[in-house]
């Protein structure tokens, strides 16, 4: 009788076990994907005629947002905990608003992935897995998907200039699945 129960206690505590490692882990994310096809803000392009000269001084205004779309930095992804590719881009619109576009991203799917703004530098290889969360960064919103292009907006408080590279970020185990350093466009 007393060794039926310590049987099933055993039972019980390494069902309890599997199930907690299964929700830490969600090993089934390594085999699913999740593809995002979202609108990519246009931007202008430069023409070979100069606009034409204004008799009137340019307002303040048109000083700070810009007539059309830009893409102000660009940069590509470098894998760290798992492969990742594609590139990020942040546009000032031409209301002002501003917004991070990842284009083409492939990685791996995984628990609690977020993107992350950071003002750290991109290192290569396993140096430059967990370096995003030493200093300032801030959190855009939960990755959409694995797979894709993607748009997501810059909260006002955030000025773009204060920030080096994007990070896809997984929270549950503070690692960078990988990350795009953001130079001037």
């Amino acid at each position: 009788m007393f060794r039926s129960s310590v049987v099933r206690a055993g039972l019980a505590a390494a069902v309890v076990v599997a199930m907690l490692g299964l929700y830490w882990f969600q090993p089934w994310k390594l085999f699913t994907d999740t593809y995002v096809d979202e609108a990519v803000p246009r931007v202008a392009t430069t023409s070979a005629t100069p606009p034409p000269v204004s008799a009137s001084p340019t307002p303040v205004a048109s000083a700070v947002t810009p007539a059309a779309n830009e893409i102000l930095t660009v940069g590509e992804f470098v894998t760290h905990e798992h492969r990742t590719t594609g590139s990020a881009e942040i546009h000032r619109l031409a209301d002002g608003r501003h917004q991070l576009v990842i284009r083409d991203l492939n990685t791996s799917n995984g628990p609690d992935l977020r993107v992350w703004l950071t003002d750290q530098p991109v290192i290569r290889g396993t140096a430059g897995w967990r370096v995003f969360d030493d200093g300032e960064w801030v959190e855009l919103a939960k990755l959409k998907g694995n797979k894709g292009n993607q748009v997501y907006e810059l909260p006002e408080s955030v000025d773009p200039r204060d920030f080096r590279s994007v990070s896809i970020w997984c929270k549950r185990f503070a690692v960078s699945f990988g990350a795009a350093d953001l130079t001037s466009a």
